[in-house]
Parts: structure tokens; sequence; C-alpha cells
């Protein structure tokens, strides 16, 4: 007969086993031999433990054991050579180099199955497509995903530009006016060919493809930064002059006196010479120019953004009209419940105060 392995547990270690006894998150068998080890603390037989927890002697005997060498440690699943390799490192290694390279015949993107026939011709190994997925999900590469990306121009003053702005949002000149002023050029007014169907428990939307195209639509906009109010209107040409007769309305609608401050990206119609006539020729307005390749600086991009979310992206528009009333709908209601974004250097640059 052997002699069952004595259990002594000091305090922290039982609030341990106890608290992973009753756990609802741990895996089964760690609870299970939690309590195996519970029971023999209390001094019992390998055979009550047994019927107690509803395991095998031999469970019991090995896991009181290990516990009783190794403390916790022996309570984890020992190391485990796992099934052989069937492909060796060369075939790993060309998998890698395949998919961190351009795909041939003109391809833009490989896929596993493209993959695996490149290595096939490379080390004469023949690979499924799916062990071409696993050996690439093992190192987290995905080579049919690619996302896009700007090259920054590193121009003079760039992060002077984009100080003067966020200054501006977050410590506006006392009584001046801060806009912020864009077009949305090109906004399809498209139908959809048959009607779609609401949202049902466990079911999305769910909408027609294919849609009839009814022209489209250009608006500018001009944001007051510090009330969050939006004024548009819809122009039929993105030009200087379209733009400086925009310039002229707002000019005529804000109090004489009053500085402007305005907030513009580096868009043709803002850097034409006829705008920048018109800027000189009002010395109460002064431009804050983003720098290139940074129009989210430009805080009536957000305007845009949710414009798009909720109107447009999943509109039905039954004409070119339809959709401009639609939008000022929208536009109508926001600005009755409006509030200024918050500007911030947290991970999110913009929060909605």
């Amino acid at each position: 007969m052997v002699e069952a392995a004595v259990i002594v547990l000091e305090g922290a270690v039982r609030e341990r086993l106890e608290q992973l006894a009753v756990s609802m998150k741990a895996q089964v068998r760690d609870v299970l031999r939690a309590r195996i080890v519970l029971a023999a603390a209390e001094g019992l037989s390998n055979g009550a433990i047994a019927r107690e927890v509803a395991a095998s002697v031999n469970t019991v005997r090995k896991w009181r054991g290990r516990f009783a060498r190794c403390g916790m440690k022996g309570l984890r699943d020992a190391a485990r050579s796992g099934r052989p390799r069937i492909y060796d490192d060369l075939v790993r290694v060309a998998v890698v180099a395949a998919a961190t390279q351009s795909p041939p015949d003109g391809a833009a993107t490989w896929s596993h199955r493209s993959i695996a026939e490149q290595v096939a011709g490379t080390v004469f190994a023949a690979i499924s497509a799916s062990q071409v997925g696993r050996i690439l999900a093992d190192l987290d590469l995905k080579p049919h995903k690619v996302t896009g990306w700007l090259t920054r121009r590193d121009t003079p003053g760039f992060w002077e530009r984009a100080k003067d702005i966020c200054d501006l949002y977050r410590n506006p000149p006392e009584g001046a006016v801060i806009l912020s002023i864009d077009e949305k050029t090109a906004i399809a007014a498209r139908s959809r060919k048959h009607p779609g169907r609401r949202a049902a428990p466990g079911r999305p939307a769910r909408q027609e493809f294919e849609y009839i195209r009814h022209g489209t639509v250009s608006l500018v906009a001009a944001l007051d930064v510090t009330t969050g109010e939006v004024l548009t209107e819809v122009i039929t040409r993105n030009n200087a002059a379209t733009f400086t007769a925009f310039l002229d309305q707002l000019d005529a609608a804000i109090a004489p006196g009053k500085e402007i401050h305005v907030v513009l990206d580096n868009g043709s119609s803002h850097t034409a010479k006829h705008t920048k006539a018109w800027l000189s020729g009002h010395p109460r307005w002064h431009v804050h120019w983003t720098p290139p390749h940074a129009s989210w600086l430009n805080q009536v991009e957000l305007v845009f953004s949710a414009l798009t979310r909720r109107v447009l992206r999943h509109g039905d528009f039954t004409s070119r009209g339809d959709l401009i009333a639609k939008m000022n709908d929208y536009m109508v209601h926001r600005n009755e419940t409006a509030k200024p974004f918050r500007w911030t250097y947290a991970a999110s640059p913009l929060k909605v105060g």
C-alpha cells in the first residue's frame, strides 16, 4: 500500500485554491484539481476524494502527488511535444518569402492558394492552402489585407500650422467668430431599384445593391466652432467665384467690427488668386491654413462625416431635390441641438463636448 501524500496549505495558497474551486470562468480541469488538493488538505483518502469530485482514484493520486512535490506549479499541464512537423523550416521560410513580396502575373494581392502554388514551385514541396493559412496566422501575417495610408509631406511649418489651429480651437480669441469652412462635392443622389427590409431580431436591415443614379449635389458648409452650428449652401460649381460669394454672405451676416478667424484647407478654390485677393480686401478675416495632407484638422470635416453616416451612406433619394431636402432637414435638426466639438490631445483627437 502506498501512503497518500500529506498536503499542508499555507494561507495564501489555500485562498487561491478556494477561489479557483468555485470559479465560473476557470477551466473545468483547473477547478477539479483545486478541489482535489483542498479535499486532500482536509485529510481525506484518495478514494473518498474520488467519490466526492466524481473522478478516478488514479486522477486524484496523480494531482495530489504533483501538488505535494511541486506546489501550485504541479497543477499545470506538463509540456507536450505535440504532433511532429510535416513541413520543415525551408517550407515555412518560403511561405513567408512569398507573402512579403509582390505576387506574379499581374495580381495585386496574394491568396493562400496562390502562395501554396508559389511555394510548390520554389521548394518542390506540396502544401495545402489551409496549411499556408496556419503558418501565416502563427506569424500574424495577412498578405490578403491591404490598408491605405498617406505619406505626410514634411513641408516647412507643418507643425507650426497644426499647433496654430489647435490653439485656435482650444483658446479662441475673445469676441471673435471662429469658422471652419470646406466643400463636399459630387454627393450622389441614388435610389435603390427595390425596397429594403427593416431590421428584425437576429437579422440586420437589408438594402438592395442595385441603384439608379439621379445626378449629384455639391455643397459648401461653414461651421461656427464656438457654437457647433452649421450653415450650408448647395453650389453648382466648386470654384473661387462660388467660394468668395459664400464668404460675402458670411461677411454680411456677421456683425461689423467682429474679427473672423477661418480654418481652410489647401483646396484650389481656397488658394486661387481670386480668393486670396478677396481675403486681402477684407482685413478682419484671418486665415489659418491646414498643412498639406492634414485637412482632418478642419473641424467641418466632422460635420461631413456625420452627414455621411446619418444620411448619405444608406439613404434612398428619388432625385437631386430629394437629396437636398433630406440633407437640409438633417442640418436644421442638428443646429437645433448643436454642441461644439471638444478638441483634445487624448488618444482620440476629437470628442464631442
